[in-house]
């Protein structure tokens, strides 16, 4: 038994390339358009609920998964600092480490995709980080955390060149970011030339003039043309771009009328550009349910039904959406198949 516990502990440091030797092929299952994932929604508990989200999300039965974790810096009396999965800021003190909820709870998961080494199939699932505080100290304890990690991650060099975009180093793990204040320099610009990207952030959004209204905003969104809300492409570091449904159809979930020939005409040409851009995309929230049965989620992402979103989610699919975001992760994934 202790020669077993040893294996499974050394496992994740022994069963992988050493870095700089690693499975740098070009990884076509991850080319813009090949992979749909099942992207669950806030994957995290939250005052005092949904301490099976991470549970529900593994068990879904999704062939690509990814995972979203909200994440602030937390520090204590003491000074010292530790990044919790949390959606808010105003912390409680009970929320748990980024590390303890979800890289050692995926850890049988990670050991056992190094062991079967079946690299077409890696990686195996995406984390998704959505920060809530940028301090710089936040930054630096995600790349360490990262660092301990590593031998389970999809990585690719940094070039002298950052237009070029390097081909993977496949591991069964993927780690997204967006593109808050100072990430791209913490995760990329300090990164030096021939060193390994860790985790890759989303190309820098469009520009829009200032509105006066939230309203005023998603209209001038959702009257851009793809070209102007995608307006640049993929690089060494920059890989994916992140939509609010309401960028396809005008308001989003809660104002979305029957889908139309029209929305999915919108649909694709947004993917499409992309796609074509060389990067993946999201679109959140979108889930179906009777008014009030949402269990606490966000009402704003809520078509109304079953059936309204479930033209949305298959059209989503077609198109190849990359990330379907959804809180209803166990229907996404029977639509979505094994």
């Amino acid at each position: 038994m202790r020669w077993r516990h040893l294996l499974f502990l050394l496992v994740p440091l022994l069963a992988v390339s050493v870095p700089g030797q690693a499975d740098t092929q070009p990884a076509p299952s991850l080319a813009p358009g090949a992979r749909v994932w099942l992207h669950a929604h806030n994957c995290y508990p939250e005052k005092g609920r949904w301490a099976d989200r991470i549970e529900r999300a593994l068990a879904a039965g999704a062939r690509h998964l990814a995972i979203e974790q909200d994440i602030a810096w937390s520090v204590d009396a003491q000074g010292r600092g530790r990044s919790v999965v949390s959606h808010d800021t105003k912390l409680t003190g009970d929320e748990p480490t980024l590390e303890a909820h979800f890289f050692e709870r995926v850890r049988p998961l990670m050991v056992r995709a190094l062991a079967q080494d079946r690299r077409d199939t890696w990686p195996v699932l995406v984390l998704h980080l959505d920060f809530k505080s940028n301090e710089p100290a936040h930054h630096q304890a995600i790349w360490e955390l990262l660092g301990r990690y590593e031998p389970w991650l999809t990585t690719a060099e940094r070039p002298a060149d950052d237009r070029t975009v390097t081909p993977f180093a496949l591991g069964p793990l993927l780690v997204l970011t967006e593109a808050g204040d100072g990430q791209a320099d913490a995760f990329h610009l300090r990164v030096p030339i021939g060193g390994r990207l860790r985790l890759f952030g989303t190309a820098p959004p469009a520009a829009f003039p200032a509105a006066r209204t939230a309203e005023e905003r998603a209209a001038a969104i959702h009257a851009a043309t793809p070209e102007v809300l995608i307006p640049g492409g993929a690089t060494s570091y920059r890989r994916w771009v992140n939509f609010h449904w309401a960028a396809v159809e005008l308001g989003g979930p809660a104002k979305a009328g029957p889908w139309s020939a029209e929305d999915e005409q919108r649909l694709r040409a947004i993917v499409t550009r992309a796609h074509d851009a060389g990067l993946w995309i999201r679109f959140y929230t979108l889930n179906g349910h009777a008014p009030g049965a949402g269990l606490g989620w966000t009402e704003s992402y809520n078509f109304g039904s079953a059936g309204s979103v479930a033209p949305r989610w298959k059209a989503a699919i077609a198109a190849g959406v990359e990330f379907i975001t959804t809180d209803q992760y166990e229907d996404l994934a029977r639509l979505l198949g094994g």
